[in-house]
């Protein structure tokens, strides 16, 4: 098993050695100059000879004065200090210090949307799958939702559910007129903000989710197996329950392969409700063409999805027996 897991973590390392070298060559085929949008944004200046000696100055400060490949060693370097750069947009601010800031209500997003549709999909696929009422409804209404854009389902929600209804907020993170701080006022603003965002995100989820577990333990229970059980006069819920604990492990699979879709989903969801989490500064790094903040956002992303398919290959292994076994054999 050490030897399996010891493959596992070269190829999750040369995995993140691409995407983070694909991170660093994107930004740079973008069209503009980060360093000139940054003295446009700040507002005109009449005097080219300034211009020229400013724009200078911070080419040399960012590092754009040197050839690519000595901007990309000095990258790599700088990664294993652990200094990200500084933002071009919010400059001099760190972009370490932007990222850590957003990441807060990104995860607040995405962790409860991946859990629980998980859970609450998987749960009522099973339960369609061995009750007819239920299928007829489940899985019209899931291929409805697993087919739906996020960014459609969440402009369709903000319309309906904030414009039109007045219930729900529909842009920012809380309250305008509230400043962070340990009251019920702001949380119960940071509750009504976040709702219409993980909604978007969990109504798309838990569609797939459950039609994917309908599916599978409907060919669970016609596949050999169950009809022998069933034929020496097993108790149909001892057949449901092995039939489910069968068709659980694809979903753990697909878990892993899920978690780019909705990371993306979540990027689309937080542009249409300026949510101020990572998808937004994704926007915000692509409309002032920041490098630097580009990279960091997509860096976090792309170790965060690494980590925890990583994660869902070791529970995998640990719920799977007839992998251990498999592993076991190959050891030997």
């Amino acid at each position: 098993m050490g030897r399996y897991f010891g493959r596992k973590s070269i190829v999750y390392a040369l995995t993140c050695i691409v995407a983070v070298t694909i991170n660093w060559l994107v930004p740079r085929f973008m069209p503009g100059d980060p360093v000139l949008q940054m003295l446009i944004s700040r507002g005109p200046d009449t005097n080219p000879e300034q211009t020229a000696v400013i724009m200078d100055y911070y080419n040399r400060l960012f590092g754009f004065d040197v050839p690519l490949w000595q901007q990309y060693l000095n990258y790599w370097g700088a990664l294993f200090k652990g200094d990200l750069g500084v933002s071009v947009w919010l400059f001099p601010t760190p972009v370490a210090d932007v990222v850590l800031r957003a990441l807060p209500y990104t995860l607040g997003l995405l962790l409860p949307a991946i859990l629980l549709s998980w859970f609450l999909g998987n749960k009522v696929g099973a339960m369609a799958a061995r009750r007819k009422w239920l299928d007829n409804s489940v899985l019209p209404v899931g291929y409805v939702l697993t087919a739906t854009p996020y960014m459609w389902l969440a402009i369709l929600l903000a319309w309906s559910l904030g414009i039109v209804a007045g219930i729900f907020p529909t842009a920012g993170g809380y309250g305008f007129d509230l400043q962070p701080a340990v009251s019920w006022e702001f949380a119960s603003s940071l509750a009504m903000h976040w709702f219409l965002p993980f909604l978007s995100l969990f109504l798309v989820a838990f569609g797939g989710w459950a039609i994917g577990m309908r599916n599978l333990v409907i060919y669970e229970l016609e596949s050999d197996y169950a009809n022998y059980l069933a034929a020496l006069g097993a108790p149909p819920r001892l057949i449901r329950r092995y039939a489910f604990r069968n068709a659980i492990l694809p979903q753990v699979t697909g878990l892993a392969l899920q978690l780019g879709v909705l990371v993306g989903g979540s990027i689309l969801t937080e542009v249409v409700f300026a949510y101020p989490g990572l998808g937004n500064l994704v926007f915000q790094a692509l409309l002032h063409r920041d490098f630097f903040l580009l990279q960091g956002v997509v860096l976090f992303i792309v170790i965060g999805v690494l980590v925890a398919n990583f994660v869902i290959d070791v529970v995998y292994v640990l719920v799977d027996p007839r992998t251990r076994a498999g592993m076991q054999g190959v050891s030997a």
